[in-house]
């Protein structure tokens, strides 16, 4: 082509720019083909056993739930898992929008993976200096859900890319989003919509509303934290988030999310014992990983003592409606833990049908002194005793000035006056003598795994924790000095009664010396005997505990040991707001000690389901403690299924074949290692 001049002559225009579009362009088919060579190659050399996907479309409902109390009756039903899978087309259509709108907009346009999405998520997220958005898409959830762990690897995405492209190149994609409607996890141990639309709203999927399909949308940003049976407002702020997204594109008018968000979702009560519900769901996430595999209904033998429970229950809602409002107290949790850690009793608030958040075992309070028995088994560690003397006067620690309970200081005193008395300069000059990293050291050694830091008000429990967790640390005082882990599955079967898990009681290491756990015995004694918690005091037994006010008296606490079982009472606001005088030794130590009462009145406290065992030394007389553990969790016949008892008469038929069986072994074994007229060669016991 040619142009001409002012002049008249004739001069040919530069093709440079030309010749660079050309380069520009074939540069980028050059990458193109090089990239998908290259992903063809990876492809073949990352990609897994690629599966069948025929098997993904049939139906495999995980088990329903029975649970069955440490006396053989059943408390809880609960249905599966997850439910039979819900065909896309039957769902209520405002569900998969509200999905596809938060998770995956583009999800009918893109091969598996979203190039767009991931550079406007990369995009974002360099704006915000973290990580605010993430690129996957539904197919690739789906993927790695079915397919893959969780880990954060290179390998593992570039494998979850190959799956999720070879899920695109095999399935439709309303194949694909109906399998991640029905395999996806939504929190409390619920698989796919239908799961969780029974376990939260108790109705089918195909029933929910636009404002409860916006809220289970938003679980899937993150199950745990969103669950509306522990956040509900957390859960409602997210499902208007959900609501904005739908809106944005194009599957609902700004009135019509306006209008969602003021008719929020909420949460349906639960069946049973009320508050046996906060224990299963704490069992429910653990449970379902141990038996994944299992395809019929289980029954799951646990800890809890349903007389113990319904008592706690009882007591903590009586206790709350006598004082409750004078002290301007709304909430309240109390966990009663074995020596050797099973949840006997389990309450996580006034009324499971009002709020499903767990209190007793996901509320994270400040503990107050209750957390001082911490500081003074460090300080036995190190060579003091209850005897010891130290000034009770005030102190000042890096600038910082602990004040003790109305100012006052009483001189000089011994460790266990200033125990059962509370003292804060005390507690505080304890943690400064033998340093706070040691202090931290003996709550690591007790279990308590929340959050500490080597601050002076460490000393008198500043940093949080939930009460589950404190009281499992006092058990260890329960006696025998040993790591407490609360656990509450003692054993699962199928319907047929064939057993799936059996716990096996471990060999807990010892982590307080019997010296140190008599001397904290003798002052948390003087604690109920003479000091802060005298209001636990009971002529049916010997009481031990410590009380704990937190600052504005937030927090009350009280804890404490009651033959071998260790209660953890904890009262105040959801909200974290003060209340008018609470205090560890006033409220609390009164529940504490209503529910102590109870238990050491009541007939038969003892489970009739023994708990299992460590496992003989000898091989021999197998037979025999099989037959036992047989009938302890040969639960599942037709009469218990209905609830019934379990023949006490048998069970004291077999107990007494236990004890003559031991008696014979031990017998023989006397025989065989100390034949008669022959002397043992070892020395002396040790």
């Amino acid at each position: 082509m040619t142009a001409e001049p002012d002049d008249g002559t004739t001069v040919e225009r530069p093709k440079r720019r030309r010749s660079r579009l050309r380069k520009l362009w074939d540069g980028l088919m050059a990458l193109v083909v090089v990239g998908l060579l290259a992903w063809a190659a990876l492809f073949f050399v990352f990609a897994p056993e690629l599966p069948d996907t025929d098997a993904l479309l049939r139906d495999k409902p995980s088990p329903g739930l029975t649970v069955i109390g440490a006396d053989g009756r059943k408390l809880v039903h609960r249905a599966s898992f997850n439910g039979l899978s819900v065909r896309l087309d039957r769902l209520p259509e405002h569900l998969p929008q509200a999905v596809i709108a938060i998770e995956d907009r583009r999800f009918y346009e893109h091969f598996g993976l979203d190039l767009l999405g991931l550079a406007r998520a990369m995009l974002s997220n360099v704006k915000a200096g973290g990580v605010v958005q993430g690129g996957s898409t539904i197919t690739q959830q789906l993927a790695k859900n079915l397919y893959l762990s969780h880990e954060r690897t290179l390998l593992r995405k570039i494998r979850e890319l190959t799956l999720a492209i070879w899920l695109e190149t095999r399935l439709s994609k309303d194949q694909i989003l109906e399998l991640y409607l029905n395999r996806v996890y939504l929190g409390a141990g619920a698989y796919g919509m239908e799961a969780a639309a029974q376990r939260y709203f108790a109705k089918p999927a195909t029933a929910v509303s636009l404002s409860e399909a916006a809220m289970l949308a938003g679980l899937l940003k993150a199950p745990s934290a969103y669950a509306p049976t522990r956040h509900l407002a957390r859960a409602r702020t997210r499902a208007g988030v959900v609501l904005g997204a739908m809106a944005a594109a194009g599957y609902l008018s700004e009135a019509e999310a306006e209008a969602a968000r003021g008719r929020p979702a909420d949460v349906a009560a639960r069946g049973g014992i009320d508050s046996a519900n906060y224990f299963v769901d704490w069992l429910a996430e653990d449970l379902e990983a141990r038996v994944s595999s299992a395809e019929q209904d289980l029954g799951v033998v646990t800890t809890l003592d349903p007389g113990l429970q319904s008592a706690a229950e009882r007591i903590l809602r009586e206790g709350l409606a006598r004082e409750g409002k004078a002290l301007g107290v709304g909430q309240g949790a109390i966990v009663a833990l074995d020596a050797d850690g099973a949840v006997r009793a389990m309450v996580g608030g006034r009324s499971y049908a009002a709020s499903q958040f767990n209190r007793a075992a996901q509320a994270s309070r400040q503990p107050g002194s209750a957390f001082k028995p911490v500081v003074y088994l460090a300080a036995l560690d190190a060579g003091l005793t209850p005897d010891s003397r130290f000034i009770d006067q005030p102190v000042t620690v890096e600038g910082w000035r602990p004040r003790n309970w109305n100012d006052e200081y009483l001189g000089r005193i011994t460790l266990r006056t200033a125990l059962a008395r509370s003292v804060n300069s005390v507690a505080v000059q304890l943690q400064e003598r033998v340093g706070r990293a040691k202090v931290i050291e003996t709550a690591r050694r007790l279990g308590i795994e929340s959050a500490l830091r080597p601050e002076p008000s460490l000393a008198l429990g500043t940093f949080e924790m939930t009460p589950l967790e404190l009281t499992a640390a006092y058990a260890a005082f329960a006696g025998r000095g040993r790591l407490v882990r609360p656990y509450g599955v003692v054993a699962v079967f199928d319907r047929e009664g064939r057993p799936l898990y059996r716990r096996r009681a471990p060999d807990a290491p010892r982590v307080v010396a019997t010296r140190s756990v008599e001397q904290m015995r003798d002052m948390l004694g003087a604690v109920v005997r003479d000091g802060t918690g005298r209001a636990a005091r009971t002529e049916r037994g010997r009481a031990l505990g410590k009380t704990g006010t937190t600052q504005d008296a937030r927090d009350g606490w009280f804890i404490g040991v009651s033959g071998d079982l260790t209660i953890g009472v904890w009262t105040g606001n959801d909200d974290g707001s003060a209340t008018r005088g609470l205090s560890g030794g006033g409220l609390p130590a009164r529940i504490w000690k209503a529910l102590a009462d109870w238990r050491a009145d009541a007939p038969g406290t003892q489970p009739r389901v023994p708990l299992p065992q460590p496992k003989p030394r000898r091989p021999d007389g197998g037979n025999m403690v099989q037959r036992m553990v047989d009938w302890a969790f040969g639960l599942f016949g037709e009469e218990t299924w209905e609830g019934g008892p379990i023949d006490r008469e048998t069970a004291e038929d077999v107990t007494n074949d236990v004890i003559e069986w031991i008696k014979e072994e031990m017998a023989k074994a006397r025989e065989t290692e100390y034949p008669a007229g022959k002397e043992s060669r070892g020395g002396a016991n040790r």
